[in-house]
């Protein structure tokens, strides 16, 4: 009888190979799995921004742009929460590079950055449970987000970086309709519902409610994605 595990790789695969028609690779099992980072990409950032000074630690175009703000005197902004969490965002990208070549295969690797960062997002919840740690909270978050980005950055799989939607958005307006239209509608509905969820989360029940979805979330995608190298 067959297993719970190649069932569900199976099925990841043939997502996979939807999005990707024509792709004798179909990237294996990343694709939809890059699709639920980027609902936790939305998750993640509704933390920071409603519970951590209106902060990004995973868009770091809005959180640079908002350490200029708050260097220029706006309001309701702090400079040295946007500081921390590019800071943050930078170590764990350098530490996800690093760690990079390290690895031969694609989706190995894959598994276990994620699985760091769902470590990193397992003590921030933790952290939450406790008063006054905002400024570990941004970096725990960021330098999570730091390691997701390194690792998708390294594996690139096109239209699904899971954190930035500026060129996806460009790209659904720009480009003929196609297969990669898919992939960019499902990335744009993936944050923002992730936002949306997080920021439900956030504001009715706190940051560790908002963080736990994501924890579970992180956990299994690892789990699945080292489920296809075994």
């Amino acid at each position: 009888m067959n297993t719970p595990r190649p069932h569900v790789v199976a099925v990841l695969r043939r997502c996979g190979a939807r999005l990707f028609p024509g792709d004798p690779a179909h990237h294996d099992v990343l694709p939809p799995l890059l699709v639920v980072l980027t609902f936790v990409t939305g998750l993640v950032d509704a933390v920071s921004y409603l519970g951590l000074h209106h902060v990004f630690v995973a868009n770091m175009t809005g959180n640079v742009v908002f350490l200029g703000f708050a260097l220029a005197g706006g309001t309701g902004l702090s400079a040295v929460a946007s500081a921390a969490a590019g800071a943050s965002f930078l170590a764990g990208a350098l530490a996800g590079g690093r760690i990079a070549p390290l690895i031969g295969r694609p989706v190995r690797l894959f598994a276990l950055l994620v699985a760091a960062h769902a470590v990193l997002v397992a003590a921030a919840l933790v952290t939450g449970l406790a008063d006054h740690t905002t400024y570990v909270l941004i970096v725990l978050l960021a330098f999570g987000m730091g390691v997701q980005n390194a690792v998708v950055r390294k594996i690139a799989v096109p239209d699904l970086t899971t954190t930035v939607l500026t060129l996806t958005l460009t790209g659904l307006a720009a480009d003929r309709p196609g297969p990669a239209t898919v992939r960019r509608v499902l990335s744009v509905v993936a944050m923002f519902g992730g936002a949306l969820a997080g920021g439900v989360l956030q504001l009715h029940h706190g940051t560790p409610a908002a963080l736990a979805p994501a924890l579970l979330l992180l956990s299994a995608v690892a789990l699945a994605a080292w489920s296809a190298t075994v």
